[in-house]
């Protein structure tokens, strides 16, 4: 196909896009979009881009504190924590890539998230990540999990951030479609924070980093779809990174950040140059003229449709100052990275594609970027679960032992020293509370600050009562900080569920939105990025609702932290709290006695939001 090539119907349904989209872009555009239009429609309309079936309830979380510097909207969120300076940090999933290509899928996985960190002015200091496998026993799952966490040591070790913790949890949910959410927290002076709004018309757009390639085209879309027996042949929408690369980017941009050339930057993640060239134009609510044959490359005969949707790693955008572009050319050339001005700011509110001369695309910015549908799908509630009554066992060592050996030999309980042993969780030298505890701890270099990060969610729960999961999530996340002695300050979430025009799906969904929010309401702990991945379902099964919660937290003095070991022969242990003996949802009763229904263990928030103030920094 070229960009002559007639659009059909058929054409259209390849592009993920329905008739009444079609419809609303030919609106648009005042006529018939060529291919290369079609396909940045596509992909800025994608689920995965746009959020269209979420961005009704996303609306509804809290994402504002007296601490937060800058919420949803950025590349990522960004908290102060005193002393001038700022945490920046995010999560996204990774899932489709990962289950047709594990290694690749998860290592970009992380080289992605690492640069939404760094192109806000950060310096990555921490990774985590939130794992979800099938049955350990399904055929492809020792593949699927080799692939995975060798992906995610393989980047995060080469390009030298360590990775401190996370969970990894296993369900036959998840045999067709697992999941891989990364998170990254990063480092930042509180008055350098570097944002993606175009502006300075006349100004130059700078391409740097790595040449572009085919890979990685249409994976936004593939993201925005549920998987049928074709999986396998998706192969080639899969990014293919490179962390040495990466390490050279982050050092070239954060040497660049120093001088005052940037005006604006943005790394080109889904969907590539499309949508780091859209959303920065439509955040300076300026236009933008791109000159497609100025790209670097490294395959000959690339098509501007290729070039506009290839998602090749390692890339970042920037609008320069006028007159700096030998400066940072300098700079990048300096750490072997490709720097090319491929284009300027305009006031014209539309992107202008050229091709040796030729216009190869003229859209609208405003009307694309903030026209994307916004559907209010319909949903039902979960129905209530009923309460179980177990008879009472027998509670003597012959009984409580095995039964305890059982559940410690579980997939879900069983130790994950395994995994994350091929993560370099030291290198950097400021870890101090390593992987294994409730939180990880990493000290603020230089200072007795330290961060502590955790990520939190139990599925089963969100699937048997999606509003009190959801309320658990955030919870458990609160107290995994505070078990450090950290003060909790924001999340970021990965909102992984099936597909979203079922309306039980769609119910899931609402129903852990509408519990996050109550409790980050409560807890006065602010939603402040995140990412949605709906579709996740191969033949119309889905996984079980997987709102995973990544947090931070800040502790003022790391020598008084806290862990999880005993410390001494005859000190005392205590249970703070009142046990009730809920055993609906638990492992207990799946992995002993084979079942998996009853309630969802109720959550109350009880820390007052007055409170939760006067505690932040």
């Amino acid at each position: 196909m070229t960009a002559e090539t007639k659009i059909t119907p058929e054409i259209v349904a390849e592009h993920g896009l329905t008739r009444d989209e079609y419809k609303r872009i030919r609106q648009i555009m005042g006529r018939e979009p060529n291919l290369v239009e079609l396909g940045i429609f596509s992909a800025m309309w994608s689920e995965h881009c746009s959020y269209k079936s979420s961005k009704k309830w996303l609306k509804t979380l809290p994402t504002t504190a007296p601490w937060v510097i800058c919420g949803p909207g950025e590349n990522a969120g960004v908290v102060d924590i005193g002393d001038g300076q700022a945490i920046i940090f995010k999560m996204e999933s990774h899932n489709h890539p990962s289950y047709i290509e594990p290694y690749q899928g998860a290592a970009t996985g992380v080289g992605g998230i690492l640069r939404d960190v760094f192109t806000m002015g950060a310096r990555p200091i921490a990774m985590m990540n939130a794992l979800r496998f099938g049955d350990p026993s399904h055929p492809k799952m020792k593949h699927l999990i080799s692939g995975v966490v060798s992906g995610i040591g393989g980047y995060g070790n080469c390009v030298g951030v360590p990775t401190v913790g996370g969970e990894t949890d296993f369900h036959p949910a998840y045999n067709g479609n697992i999941l891989v959410n990364a998170m990254c927290v990063g480092l930042a002076d509180a008055d350098k924070i570097f944002y993606s709004a175009a502006a300075g018309i006349g100004n130059p757009v700078v391409y740097v980093g790595s040449k572009t390639g085919r890979d990685g085209i249409h994976g936004a879309s593939m993201a925005s779809a549920e998987f049928g027996e074709d999986a396998e042949q998706k192969r080639p929408t899969v990014q293919v990174g490179d962390p040495f690369t990466e390490k050279l980017l982050i050092e070239a941009c954060l040497e660049l950040m120093k001088s005052d050339a940037i005006v604006a930057i943005q790394d080109m993640g889904a969907a590539g140059l499309t949508s780091s060239s859209f959303e920065m134009a439509d955040k300076g609510d300026a236009g933008i003229e791109l000159w497609l044959d100025k790209v670097p490359t490294r395959e000959v005969g690339m098509t501007p449709y290729e070039l506009m949707l290839s998602e090749s790693q390692e890339r970042m955008l920037m609008v320069l100052k006028p007159g700096r572009e030998d400066e940072a050319r300098r700079v990048f050339e300096k750490w072997e990275l490709d720097f090319a001005v491929i284009g300027k700011v305009t006031d014209t509110g539309r992107m202008v594609l050229k091709f040796h001369d030729a216009v190869a695309g003229d859209l609208p910015i405003k009307p694309l970027a903030n026209g994307s549908p916004e559907y209010d799908r319909p949903w039902t509630p979960t129905p209530q679960r009923r309460p179980i009554v177990l008879p009472r066992g027998r509670d003597d060592l012959d009984a409580v032992l095995p039964t305890l050996e059982k559940l410690m030999g579980s997939p879900d309980l069983a130790s994950r020293r395994w995994i994350w042993e091929q993560y370099d969780h030291m290198v950097m030298g400021d870890t101090v509370g390593r992987p294994g505890g409730d939180a990880a701890v990493v000290r603020i270099h230089g200072t007795q600050k330290a961060v502590a990060i955790t990520t939190d969610v139990t599925p089963r729960y969100c699937y048997a009562d999606p509003y009190q999961g959801g309320r658990q999530a955030i919870a458990e996340t609160w107290r995994n900080l505070t078990a450090t002695g950290a003060k909790p300050l924001a999340i970021t979430d990965c909102l992984n569920f099936g597909n979203p025009e079922k309306p039980e799906i769609m119910g899931q969904l609402v129903g852990c939105i509408q519990g996050m929010a109550e409790a980050c309401r409560a807890l006065n702990f602010p939603v402040v990025s995140g990412n949605v991945s709906l579709y996740n379902e191969t033949q119309g099964t889905g996984i079980l609702p997987t709102p995973a919660i990544g947090g931070v937290g800040l502790i003022a003095d790391v020598s008084r932290r806290a862990d999880i070991a005993f410390k001494g022969r005859d000190h005392a242990i205590i249970v703070i709290g009142e046990t009730r003996g809920h055993m609906g949802q638990s492992l207990y009763l799946r992995e002993i006695l084979g079942r998996e229904d009853g309630e969802t263990p109720p959550v109350t928030c009880r820390w007052s939001a007055a409170t939760a103030i006067s505690s932040a920094p």
